[in-house]
């Protein structure tokens, strides 16, 4: 009986994974075909400010996170189905090196959106949402009106 399942979900399952396979490559096609014509017009457009390579270049990482997923998902499933010791240990070694680099892309993706995520809240939320920006405001302030200061003393 398991032999029977198996050799009647082995085909499917390898199917799966190939499509699964299928939709990470199409991710990534798409994801560099988005990135180059965006770095295209930002090639022409010199008075774009630098934020915007940073972000075409986000952008293109975290579909490329996306894709990684959807690899090391087919991955899965084709060690559901390999038969010999030496294909898990490939798929294992495979698998890992995939997880690796998506962690290492997920971190440079985290660090790269920190001052963009702080200049927005800056701009949206204004000096509030930022308590160092507030302080620096106020000592601004007293720097450029001495009076403040001094009343501030009283």
């Amino acid at each position: 009986m398991g032999s029977t399942l198996l050799s009647v979900s082995k085909p499917i399952i390898e199917d799966l994974a190939r499509g699964v396979e299928f939709a990470a490559a199409l991710i990534i096609g798409i994801a560099a075909i988005e990135a180059t014509l965006k770095s295209v017009v930002l090639f022409f457009r010199r008075s774009e400010p630098p934020e915007a390579k940073v972000e075409v270049r986000l952008t293109f990482a975290r579909w490329l996170a996306v894709a990684l997923e959807f690899e090391l998902a087919a991955d899965i499933l084709n060690t559901a189905v390999t038969p010999s010791w030496s294909d898990i240990e490939k798929l294992a070694a495979i698998a890992t090196l995939r997880t690796a680099l998506n962690y290492f892309l997920e971190r440079e993706i985290e660090q790269e959106s920190k001052p963009a995520q702080r200049a927005a809240e800056a701009t949206t939320l204004g000096p509030a949402a930022n308590p160092l920006t507030a302080r620096e405001a106020s000592t601004l302030d007293r720097a450029v009106d001495p009076l403040s200061a001094h009343d501030a003393t009283r």
